[in-house]
């Protein structure tokens, strides 16, 4: 059974990423576990209130988080009531980063859903604060961030961008397998180059092998040249192609990173304009709670003598 995680702040946008997952999942047995956090203000004045289970509640933001939380799954099962899938409230005291790491560890989560939104300002511009924290924070479980205002769409044709700098391993690269095979979709391969030039030799080596690892599913490769910054390119890509969904691996010097990095004028043409799959590194010692028959043998490379 999927185990999926939905954190929420009880916002149209949150509540847009949650319809998505429950319209992806819609054909699998799925544990939607939806995470609200909150902390107490400064000046927080203590009072007895009745909680939604009845019993006395002495903190505001709890009774706050555990009512909306009620509010929220009735929503979500107004929306679809498939009985493949179970819903589970969970209110949590603290950051939500830090909770959502926790309960992926606890619960074994396999994919966190949450929704990005634009606003003023530095990375927020890019998909919202917390959407950014949690993507540079998550090391053993993707990432997949909706837009506000996305309407679902079966996700046919997935993109995925690399520069083949780096080996990738099948474990990695498992969620999005994952995916091409449920829903039957196409994996664009999409190489941002800054000029068009030949494959060196590990670029080479790092290309066969993904053709080896997406043998099973139907794929392409396409090389572009950069458009003015990566995530120009990208917008331009899955735009003209019709993509569904983009999936980027999430490490040092990669897509993903330069895309974060970018100055902030260029990188608002990237807002989140399809739904981002970032998946982190788990090549390099990090760790995963996927099962080992999930997991195949890593071949040598010249990056992996």
């Amino acid at each position: 059974m999927k185990k999926i995680l939905l954190p929420t702040d009880f916002s149209e946008n949150s509540w847009n990423a949650a319809k998505y997952a429950i319209s992806l999942y819609k054909d699998e047995a799925c544990i939607f576990y939806v995470l609200n956090t909150y902390t107490p203000t400064i000046a927080h004045s203590r009072f007895m209130a009745a909680s939604v289970t009845g019993k006395a509640c002495e903190d505001m933001e709890k009774c706050n988080s555990e009512k909306g939380l009620a509010h929220f799954l009735e929503r979500m099962k107004k929306e679809s009531s498939n009985p493949k899938h179970r819903l589970v409230p969970i209110s949590s005291f603290g950051l939500l980063v830090n909770e959502v790491k926790n309960i992926i560890a606890a619960k074994e989560i396999d994919l966190v859903v949450t929704g990005t939104k634009g606003a003023s300002g530095l990375e927020e511009v890019f998909m919202g604060s917390n959407t950014v924290r949690m993507i540079k924070a998550i090391k053993n479980c993707p990432v997949l961030a909706i837009p506000q205002h996305f309407s679902f769409k079966t996700p046919s044709e997935i993109a995925f961008a690399t520069d083949f700098n780096r080996f990738y391993t099948s474990s990695e690269l498992q969620p999005l397998i994952e995916m091409a095979h449920s829903f039957k979709a196409a994996i664009r391969i999409v190489h941002v180059q800054y000029q068009i030039k030949s494959l060196s030799e590990v670029q080479q080596f790092n290309l066969n092998m993904l053709r080896k690892y997406f043998r099973g599913v139907e794929y392409y490769v396409h090389t572009v040249s950069e458009l003015n910054s990566v995530s120009k390119t990208l917008e331009v890509f899955t735009s003209e192609l019709g993509i569904h969904l983009l999936a980027m691996l999430n490490y040092p010097h990669s897509h993903m990173d330069e895309v974060t990095r970018e100055p902030v004028v260029k990188r608002m043409v990237f807002h989140t304009q399809i739904p981002l799959l970032v998946i982190p590194e788990l090549g390099m010692g990090a760790p995963s709670h996927r099962s080992a028959e999930n997991q195949q043998s890593l071949p040598k490379s010249p990056m992996n003598p």
